[in-house]
């Protein structure tokens, strides 16, 4: 009975996409992504024209939050501009430039500062972060991770033109030198020099483009 269902089914499915195509699909996609876009523009210190958000993004400070021209903001990322934290307060800045795209499920918080420049691609489930939960000290170590002040060591900037490749985390205090390749799975944990390609753990320049 089972395996009858599931033929019915498949051949049902297979009807009806002659009914409502997958190409059909992908635009009522990018229709509905532009409204939840105009919707949520207004979350932002400012938004940019022709600027797309896909849907279910997580979004916290998007006062502090800049986005550009022409940018994209994958499906379900997390945008975090923390003003506050327990006891202690922050003055965060995201500014995200022209014609950035970035790949879905990312992670960008900040405290203090994010930098990303114009035309920076990057992959899916990237992580930047400008801070931590506390610091290594005694003191901090003896809390809890959840009760540690967050902590930054400094701002993130990724210059104009920085390809980022899938599962990439980027560390505070961090510059990332103009039109530089961060290869897939890299942790980026000092400065990476402009036209170069980097990575590994800790990321390390493996090229440099003369």
């Amino acid at each position: 009975m089972r395996k009858i269902a599931a033929t019915f089914l498949f051949y049902a499915a297979k009807l009806f996409s002659y009914l409502y195509s997958y190409g059909e699909y992908r635009s009522f996609v990018r229709v509905m992504n532009r409204l939840y876009s105009a919707w949520i523009s207004r979350e932002f210190r400012s938004f940019g024209h022709d600027s797309v958000v896909q849907r279910r993004l997580y979004l916290v400070g998007g006062k502090y939050i800049s986005v550009g021209n022409k940018a994209c903001i994958g499906a379900r990322g997390v945008l975090t501009a923390w003003d506050k934290y327990g006891f202690r307060k922050y003055t965060p800045v995201i500014k995200i430039g022209d014609r950035v795209s970035i790949g879905d499920d990312c992670h960008i918080t900040a405290i203090n500062s994010i930098e990303i420049g114009d035309d920076v691609l990057t992959g899916k489930k990237i992580t930047i972060t400008d801070n931590s939960h506390g610091e290594t000290s005694v003191e901090s170590l003896l809390l809890p991770p959840t009760d540690r002040p967050l902590h930054s060591r400094g701002p993130v900037v990724i210059e104009c033109g920085v390809w980022i490749g899938d599962k990439v985390t980027i560390l505070p205090n961090v510059r990332v030198g103009r039109n530089s390749v961060i290869g897939a799975n890299s942790v980026v944990t000092k400065d990476v020099p402009a036209n170069s390609v980097v990575g590994g753990i800790p990321a390390k320049v493996i090229k440099l483009i003369q």
